[in-house]
């Protein structure tokens, strides 16, 4: 896996047009999905947080908490652009990140951007596996199948540096 720096660094055309389409209303939008205890996918809005060339999550108790706890897979997707259909998806592995100054750092760059914090938040980080990015013509645009893929895969064997 890879943190956000690293895919970054690797991929900067992709993952500027990720950031742009994640924070394309200011603070970071997407949909996370979790796996369930049997097995199921389960899916939920968050307010993904990228700081210090990382990606995070503060996530309240709760069922996705308690996935990402038990499994940490999961699937971020952006939200729906207004005139066209891009999209921005990456997997990868949620991982717990119980340093009070980190959360408090991540909490701040949230706030900033407009965020609000219950303060029962809990940090994870959110190691990148695999993005996809599809580009799109505008909505009534002719020929606007199938849109341009771009995809990306982290070196094996690896995981984010604590």
């Amino acid at each position: 896996m890879a943190t956000w720096n690293e895919f970054e660094s690797a991929a900067p055309e992709m993952a500027a047009a990720g950031r742009t389409l994640l924070y394309q209303f200011g603070l970071g939008l997407g949909y996370l999905a979790t796996v369930r205890r049997d097995g199921g996918p389960r899916v939920h809005p968050i307010c993904p947080i990228l700081c210090d060339g990382r990606l995070y999550g503060l996530i309240a108790p709760s069922p996705k908490q308690s996935d990402l706890i038990r499994d940490g897979r999961y699937a971020l997707h952006t939200f729906p652009v207004p005139d066209r259909d891009d999209e921005f998806y990456l997997t990868g592995r949620a991982a717990v990140r119980d340093d009070g100054e980190l959360t408090e750092r991540v909490r701040a760059a949230f706030v900033a951007l407009g965020g609000t914090s219950s303060g029962d938040e809990r940090l994870f980080e959110l190691g990148i596996e695999h993005a996809l990015l599809a580009r799109y013509k505008k909505r009534g645009e002719p020929n606007n199948w199938p849109p341009v893929y771009t995809k990306w895969h982290a070196p094996t064997g690896r995981t984010p540096r604590s």
